[in-house]
């Protein structure tokens, strides 16, 4: 149907943005939230919970910390979905060793076969300075370049800051 890829930095209101498409695009169905965060340590757990408590009960919730690509390609063609967010399933993937390139692979062809109406959330993180270690230099770069193939594919492509979208793609 349509996917609409959705980025910005840390607290930019990117995901409030994307939530809020989601539910008036829903209109009398529940929206679907496909969240790749795991509660590794308490504030994660807090931080998981305020954004369950945020969205309220209206929404049914998918976890898929690793497995994103499988959910999407499950999704029924009358459903409104929000992934948030792709940065935190990238690093899913690296620090469980997963082979990036083939599951960035795997996450497009879902993304450009998927049949729901699709919003994709994620960090744009290659904005500030070079990360200081070489994780996180490759972080910086599969995220990028993850960016970059999910925009090709993407119907609908913005850039949210100080909670104000900018519509990149397609332009005008």
């Amino acid at each position: 149907m349509t996917s609409t890829l959705v980025l910005g930095g840390a607290r930019s209101g990117k995901s409030a943005f994307a939530q809020k498409a989601a539910e008036d695009a829903a209109l009398a169905g529940r929206p679907v939230m496909i969240a790749t965060g795991q509660a590794f340590d308490d504030e994660m757990a807090e931080r998981i919970a305020r954004h369950q408590a945020d969205r309220g009960e209206s929404w049914t919730t998918i976890e898929a910390p690793l497995a994103l690509a499988e959910a999407i390609t499950a999704l029924p063609a009358d459903v409104v979905a929000v992934v948030d967010c792709l940065t935190l399933w990238l690093s899913n993937l690296m620090l469980a060793e997963h082979d990036v390139e083939a599951a960035a692979g795997e996450l497009v062809e879902a993304v450009a076969a998927c049949p729901a109406r699709l919003w994709l959330v994620s960090n744009e993180v290659g904005l500030g300075v070079v990360p200081e270690t070489p994780l996180g230099r490759r972080f910086r770069d599969e995220a990028g370049r993850l960016h970059q193939r999910l925009a090709q594919v993407a119907d609908v492509v913005y850039f949210v800051a100080a909670g104000l979208p900018l519509r990149m793609k397609p332009q005008g």
